[in-house]
């Protein structure tokens, strides 16, 4: 299990959470999705021609994955617009980005991070690749498990030094092409290992078979949208849920091609501004709520509604109102595990338990997620306990206190939930936000009209 005691290498900046006042009444725009940003940045980098990804995330795991394609030879031409605030980032607003594929090629050096995609889905790019592509990242990319990725690639050809760690740092010596076929793998820790080999299976001279053995698949929302990503540019993808064998996804060889692509906005990033309409009582929409979606902060319309609010989604957005009171909640979080820090925030404030299942893999995630919660809502006067697959959350009288982080932006996030109910919350830290969401701070001060 990982530390989750505060650490002399942790920042110790402190932000006064916020305490409202009232009922919050705001329309907040989020900015576009992580995971369809990464996704869409390596799609179009092995694409057959250049493509564009209009309204970007710019965020620290964004901006790993595009320099690292970067050095990888892929151009990434970006027009900024510094007065829009779709897709606001610490270094400017991204509007569009312009992909020019290239041919990959080594030697790189890449930089990932603690970004679970730039460390997942970049290996077999760089299998394609020309040359020895050397990973490393934070310390923290160290203990997060690869070994998924690592030995399913070695299966379809490739060659990597990891020192037997099953883990960063390490080297993938590309040799310009993959021979690719069938291959088993365990990622019952991640369904990233099944989404890392399905991105560039079409470049691989036969495709790929991937076949999941182990334990229940966590976060299927992810795959499902990887699947519709790659169908989008042109790659044939059989899977289970279209008529294939359980836990078996294909992917046929062939060429992709360059798509105009307009990234949703993060759906999990609007999770705090929806809960503050849950927790004060109080009203906020997010514009450009899609109708569709894979993505699996889609499932905070149900899981809110059920502990205590309303919603309704129109061409303006989805919006979101609290009722005043909060109600416990017993739910199964395996296929949209992010979600469960925000919800063990608002689970702390409500008026009876919470039991949150189904996530274990979280163990294993930018920290050790369930140990984090329990430790800092238990510390602010809470009573969580961790389950074998989860949290128990029978709320308490919480008061202030320090808040830690672990540079974990979900636990950042859940931080300034409680301090909404909770006065004299600090977090620690409250920059990690921008790995996913930038400039956090403002945008939560003016929703709260601070």
């Amino acid at each position: 299990m990982t530390d989750t005691s505060p650490r002399s290498d942790l920042h110790t900046d402190l932000w006064p959470a916020p305490y409202a006042s009232g009922a919050v009444d705001a329309t907040v725009t989020v900015p576009g999705s992580k995971s369809v940003t990464n996704r869409g940045l390596v799609l179009a980098a092995l694409a057959a021609e250049p493509g564009w990804l209009r309204r970007p995330l710019r965020s620290r795991d964004t901006l790993l994955m595009a320099e690292a394609l970067r050095t990888l030879g892929v151009k990434i031409e970006e027009t900024v617009n510094s007065s829009s605030s779709v897709a606001g980032g610490p270094d400017g607003t991204g509007e569009a980005w312009r992909i020019i594929p290239a041919g990959l090629h080594g030697p790189a050096t890449v930089d990932v991070g603690n970004a679970g995609t730039v460390m997942r889905f970049l290996p077999p790019v760089a299998a394609l690749a020309d040359g020895p592509v050397h990973f490393d990242g934070d310390a923290r990319s160290h203990e997060r498990p690869l070994h998924g990725v690592i030995d399913a690639l070695r299966v379809l050809g490739a060659r990597i030094d990891d020192d037997g760690r099953g883990a960063l740092p390490m080297t993938v010596h590309g040799g310009g092409a993959l021979d690719g076929g069938p291959v088993e793998i365990d990622a019952s820790s991640s369904s990233q290992f099944v989404s890392a080999l399905l991105l560039s299976a079409p470049r691989f001279n036969q495709g790929v078979e991937v076949r999941h053995v182990g334990a229940k698949l966590p976060s299927l929302p992810h795959i499902r949208m990887t699947v519709d990503m790659l169908r989008v540019v042109g790659a044939q993808v059989d899977e289970p849920e279209t008529g294939g064998e359980p836990n078996v996804w294909r992917v046929s060889p062939s060429a992709l091609l360059g798509r105009d692509l307009t990234v949703e906005p993060d759906l999990s990033n609007a999770q705090p501004f929806l809960a503050a309409a849950l927790v004060t009582g109080g009203r906020v929409t997010i514009p450009d709520w899609p109708a569709r979606t894979t993505q699996p902060g889609d499932a905070l319309r149900e899981i809110f509604t059920e502990m205590g609010g309303s919603c309704e989604l129109t061409e303006a957005g989805l919006t979101f109102t609290g009722t005043g009171r909060i109600h416990g909640i017993d739910v199964d979080l395996s296929e949209v595990g992010e979600l469960t820090p925000g919800i063990a925030a608002v689970a702390a404030l409500a008026d009876s338990p919470s039991t949150l299942r189904g996530v274990a893999h979280l163990r294993l995630h930018e920290t050790d997620r369930l140990a984090a919660l329990t430790k800092e809502i238990n510390e602010l006067g809470g009573d969580v306990t961790e389950t074998e697959d989860g949290l128990s959350i029978r709320p308490r009288p919480l008061h202030g206190g320090v808040f830690h982080t672990y540079h974990d932006h979900r636990m950042a996030t859940a931080g300034a939930i409680i301090g909404l109910a909770v006065e004299g919350v600090e977090i620690e830290n409250v920059a990690t936000t921008a790995k996913t969401l930038p400039d956090f701070p403002r945008m939560w001060t003016e929703m709260l009209g601070v």
